[in-house]
Formats: structure tokens, C-alpha cells, sequence
């Protein structure tokens, strides 16, 4: 679209903001919503699509009459399919998904099975020449890995699914990443964490070994493969809720040579003020579908809570500064008693534009229908083209 063809990034919505698990669902709000948005932004130019398919969706979709079908309307509407949310497998809207949203995670084959039917889909739909990018759930929900023998049983799933990416690159030309998207109260959860993993365990010299054999490569080129076939989606809401400095997160990974296939551009809920009416306040955000993590820091302390109702029943002291993971929409610079994190979203644009972290830029406001009413008062085509308006106003500033 408008910075792509001035050979900036891909910059898309992701478009699991619209309802809908199976693929004639998930074909009608691209009929409905994503061609109204590109009229909006790019009525004149290839408008990128950021597509989530559910583990339904994908496996209909890569039925060989519906991908040429699919391809046909995307060719009919100027439109590509660049990259993929594979975190969420099952329902995502109306039904309350809250930490069961990670499964079934990487220690489980049916996350390894998922992954690969989108790494198929994504190449027969990747334009020639352009890489591909698959978010997924980083590892697993925290509490869920009790032992080495988890942690060796989520290397072991990654690295066969980067050996299937090999497979379709040798094949077909086509290159794809897979990108873990480190998020509260998860495995993955900050960025120390993540590059930890990577250096100890998906770069490491076993993995590399194990890596090769199933690649059938030379240790060099294995080495140079994984890392081109594994890195991270940096989520800057997630980032913003663990207190995170962008310039630090970048500097770390480029430090460590992760690659940033990804990044979803996104915003959270900032209290900077605890007392009896934000905190009733904050009442109105606690819903029964999503999990809303909560990370408050008092000094250079941070005290985590797994979900808002948590943080809402400690009742703690004045004073914190709370952080908490709601997916708002990026231009709204207050929400009532509230800001949200665009302070820190700004700063990671400041960054990609001087310096690239990523090809592919994906605004992500999935949590819009359970947003309180009075914060939602616009349609959501209107909101999602505001979103990514406000985006290039500040990458070509």
C-alpha cells in the first residue's frame, strides 16, 4: 500500500477483529470490512491483508478449488496475503477464551499440525518474491510448563516446523517465518525471557544439530536457516504492559541476531493513578471473554496479575503506575480516566522509521466488540482506517 510503494513496509490490520472461525465467515469479512477499509487508505494501490484463520478456517481453506478461488478474488480486488495470526486456533470472539486462548500450545502436536496447514496455505498465496510471516503463541502459557521436559518438548515442535519452512523455501522459492509473540504471564513473556530461549535453547548447538537432521542441511547452512525461519512478533502493547523500553527490546534482539519477521502495532490501557474512581472505572474493561493481564510498577518493582478482576480484588495501594493488556484502538490518546500506551508505540515507529525492525507492521485491536460502548462509538471500518492513517502519519513524518 501507500508505504510499501515507496519501498517502506507491509503494513496491514490484523483481521481478527471481525467475528468469525470458519473460512466462508472469515471470506465474507474479507468481502465486507477489509475491502471497505482499503477504500479508505489505498483505494489506488495493493492493499496488504493480515489474515488470522482458525484451525477450521485454514484446513477449508487449503482445499485446492477454495485457494484458487481465494487467490482469484485477492487478484480480482488488488489485494495479498502476506502474513498470517496463527496464535489463536479455536473461537476467539463471543465465547469466553480468557488462558485456554494458547492452546492447544507448542508442547501439543495439534499446534505443530496448525502451524504447518498455514505454512502451506501462506505460500500458495505469498506473492513471488515476497517473504511470509506466521505470529504464533509463545510456547505456552506460563503455568503450563512444569518442567525440562516441556521446555524440551516445545524446542523439539519448533524446530520441526522450522524444518517444514525449509522444506517449502527448498521447494518453492518461498520463504517464511514463524514468529513468536512474547505476551504476559506466558513462557515468552518479556524480552530478556525470550532471547534467553533463543540462546539457550532454539540457537543452541543441539538444536542446530537436531535442526540439520531433520533438514537434511550442513551445520552452516542449518544455522543460518533457523534463524531465518524462527524469530519474534513484537507486540508493542505487550511490550508497553512489561514496562518496556523500545529502544532497549530492538537493541536486545539485534544484539542476539533474533529476527523481527513482525510487528503488531498495538496499544494498551495505562492507569497512572490508582484510587476509588479509576478503579471503578476499570470495571467496565473487565470482561468475561479475554484475558487482561495487569503489571504494576512501584519504583523499579513490578507485581503481575493474571487477569484485571485479579488486580481489581487486591485492592493495592495508591500510588503504581498499572499497565494492562486491552487491545485499544491506537489513535484514541485517552479512554475517560485512561490513557493507553501510544507513548510508547510512537516510540517504536520512531525507531522503525529510522532504522527497520520489520518488513511486516500489523495494527492489532482484536478486543473492539467488547470495548465499553462509550469508547466504541464509531464504526469499526471508520476506527481500523483511523488506526492505520494515524500509523503513516508517523512513519513518514
Amino acid at each position: 500500500m501507500i508505504l510499501r510503494s515507496a519501498g517502506g513496509p507491509h503494513l496491514t490490520y490484523c483481521t481478527n477483529i471481525h467475528p468469525g472461525e470458519t473460512w466462508p465467515e472469515v471470506r465474507l469479512n474479507l468481502e465486507r470490512f477489509v475491502l471497505a477499509v482499503k477504500a479508505r487508505v489505498a483505494p489506488s494501490e495493493r492493499f496488504g491483508v493480515g489474515l488470522r484463520l482458525s484451525g477450521a478456517a485454514a484446513r477449508a481453506l487449503a482445499e485446492p478449488r477454495e485457494l484458487e478461488a481465494f487467490r482469484a478474488f485477492l487478484d480480482q480486488h488488488d489485494l495479498y496475503v502476506f502474513t498470517l495470526n496463527g496464535f489463536p486456533y479455536g473461537p476467539f470472539h463471543g465465547t469466553p477464551v480468557k488462558e485456554r486462548v494458547y492452546r492447544p500450545d507448542w508442547m501439543e502436536p495439534e499446534r505443530l499440525a496448525y502451524s504447518d496447514g498455514l505454512a502451506h496455505v501462506l505460500s500458495a498465496l505469498l506473492p513471488p518474491g515476497m517473504e511470509g510471516s506466521i505470529s504464533t503463541a509463545p510456547g505456552a502459557f506460563k503455568e503450563r510448563v512444569r518442567s525440562a521436559k516441556d521446555v524440551a518438548q516445545i524446542v523439539e515442535q519448533l524446530l520441526a516446523h522450522a524444518a517444514t519452512l525449509h522444506g517449502i523455501h527448498a521447494r518453492t522459492g518461498r520463504s517464511i517465518a514463524l514468529a513468536l509473540e512474547p505476551e504476559p504471564c506466558c513462557l515468552l513473556e518479556t524480552i530478556a525471557e525470550t532471547v534467553a530461549f533463543f540462546d539457550e535453547h532454539l540457537f543452541a548447538a543441539p538444536a542446530v544439530e537436531r535442526f540439520r537432521r531433520l533438514a537434511g542441511l550442513d551445520a552452516a547452512d542449518a544455522a543460518d536457516a533457523l534463524r531465518r525461519h524462527l524469530g519474534v512478533c513484537l507486540d508493542t502493547c505487550h511490550a508497553a504492559v512489561e514496562f518496556e523500553e523500545p529502544a532497549d527490546a530492538v537493541r536486545m534482539l539485534r544484539a542476539a541476531g533474533i529476527r523481527v519477521p513482525k510487528v503488531q502495532l498495538s496499544a494498551g490501557l495505562r492507569v497512572r493513578r490508582l484510587d476509588a474512581d479509576t478503579l471503578a472505572a476499570l470495571r467496565r474493561f473487565d470482561d468475561a471473554v479475554y484475558l487482561h493481564q495487569v503489571v504494576q510498577r512501584d519504583g523499579a518493582n513490578l507485581t503481575r496479575w493474571l487477569d484485571l478482576p485479579d488486580a481489581l480484588r487486591a485492592r493495592p495501594a495508591a500510588g503504581g503506575e498499572w499497565r494492562i493488556h486491552f487491545h485499544v484502538p491506537v489513535f484514541m490518546e485517552r479512554l475517560g480516566l485512561f490513557e493507553n500506551t501510544q507513548s510508547v508505540l510512537a516510540r517504536f515507529l520512531e525507531l522503525q522509521a529510522a532504522e527497520p525492525i520489520s518488513s511486516h507492521l500489523e495494527v492489532e485491536t482484536y478486543t473492539w466488540s467488547v470495548l465499553p460502548e462509550e469508547h466504541r462509538t464509531e464504526d469499526v471500518v471508520t476506527a481500523v482506517a483511523r488506526e492505520l492513517r494515524w500509523v503513516i502519519e508517523r512513519l513518514t513524518a
